[in-house]
This record gives structure tokens, sequence and C-alpha cells, in this order.
């Protein structure tokens, strides 16, 4: 009842409000997830055959995992934090805000602006070239924003879910049984962070982007390890 509540009055991340804004449209996260992949995973090998960019496969395929993995674990999280006796200032700050949208946007724009600017300044093999050639297709490359937006916003809506547990950590106190249960919620958030490790092997001769990465993995860790020590701050005295 609370999460019909919420989503009624918006309180949703932006994901979840057009999945379920979709007419007819009613199935399971684990439905959800697996179209995801299918339909990504179809679309890459169509174009590797279409352009003869077999090399593509293996990094867009990585891609789409952790895309999955991000869906899969933001719709859990999500449904985690509603079944608890959730704040009505953190429930709507952390699903009503659309604040992941911007964080997604500016991690999109960071990384274009890297792939298309930065890179071919500075690489005497660019990853653009190396994945799709000197003359990339228009289809590939459209695919592959598509491929990576779907990832910044996911990992927009993890730097949101980090920020706002911490504040939610800080400010109230919760008994004992829900303060565990908001612990392993943000532990569900460093998960999806850890997983985009998978990305690493495909970046690491890739100086700045094999940083990036790495630390935001770390900022994360370092986040929901707050968040957890505050929300369980004294509970073993």
């Amino acid at each position: 009842m609370g999460e019909r509540l919420a989503e009624e009055f918006g309180e949703t991340w932006v994901y979840e409000s057009i999945v379920g804004a979709l007419p007819g449209v009613d199935i399971s996260e684990r439905t959800a997830v697996t179209i995801q992949i299918a339909v990504f995973e179809a679309s890459i090998l169509l174009v590797a055959w279409l352009y003869d960019l077999w090399q593509a496969v293996l990094p867009g395929t990585a891609a789409v995992i952790v895309a999955a993995i991000g869906s899969a674990l933001m719709l859990r999280l999500g449904a985690s934090i509603r079944r608890l006796p959730t704040p009505a200032n953190y429930q709507r700050l952390l699903f009503g805000s659309s604040v992941e949208v911007v964080l997604g946007v500016l991690a999109f724009i960071a990384l274009v602006t890297h792939l298309f600017v930065f890179d071919p300044a500075r690489s005497a093999d660019p990853i653009i070239t190396a994945l799709f050639g000197p003359d990339p297709p228009v289809l590939a490359v459209y695919l592959m924003l598509l491929i990576l937006w779907d990832v910044a916003y996911r990992i927009g809506t993890g730097w949101w879910a980090a920020v706002t547990a911490i504040w939610r950590a800080y400010v109230y106190d919760f008994p004992q049984g829900t303060a565990w249960a908001f612990a392993r919620t943000d532990l569900l958030n460093l998960g999806f962070a850890v997983a985009q490790l998978v990305l690493a092997p495909f970046v690491w001769d890739r100086p700045v982007l094999a940083a990036v990465l790495v630390a935001h993995v770390c900022a994360v860790t370092a986040a929901t390890s707050l968040s957890v020590g505050l929300s369980l701050r004294g509970r073993f005295a």
C-alpha cells in the first residue's frame, strides 16, 4: 500500500515511472531485466553482423550486463526501502527529486566529451576508432551511446542513493531491526558499484577512464561505509 501511494504521488525514480506509465504493461522485475538484456544484446549482435564489428561485441556485452545489474538492484533497492518505515522526507528526496537524472546526465556528458574530444586529441588509438574503425557507422555509435546512457543513468542513481543514505543515517535514529534493514539496502547500492568493475579490463589501457572507474567505486564504498556506520552507531554497545 505504501509503495502504491508513493507511486501515485510521483515518488519513484524516473526509470520506474516510465515502466509504470506504459499502458497495459505489468511485468515482473526479472522479466523486465531479461527483456532489457535480450533487446540490447540482440541489437549489438545485429550491428556487429551488419558492419563486421565483432571486436565491439565483448565490451558492448559487458556494458549491457552492468546496466542490467544496475536495473535489477535499482528495482530491488526501491522496493526494499518502500517496505520499510521510511521517513516521508527521505523517500521524497530519494525518489521524487529526479536528482539522479541530473547526476546521470553529468556523468554521460563527461563520458561523451572524453570519447569524442579528449581521447581523440591525446591518443594514437582512440576508443571509437578501436571499436568501430576509422569511419564509424552511425547506427553503431547510436547504439553505443544508448547503452552508455543506460549505464550512466544508473551510476547517477547510485550516487544519489549513497548521498541520501548518509543524510538519512545522520538525521534519523531507527530501532535496531530497521537500522540493520536500511544498512542492507545501502549494501545493494555498493553491490552495483562493485559490479561496474566488470568494465575494468576494457578500459585498463585507458588511464583516465580506468582511474575514474576505480575512484568512483572507492567513493561509493566510502559513502556506503559511512551510511552503514551511522545507521548502526551504538548498536554494538
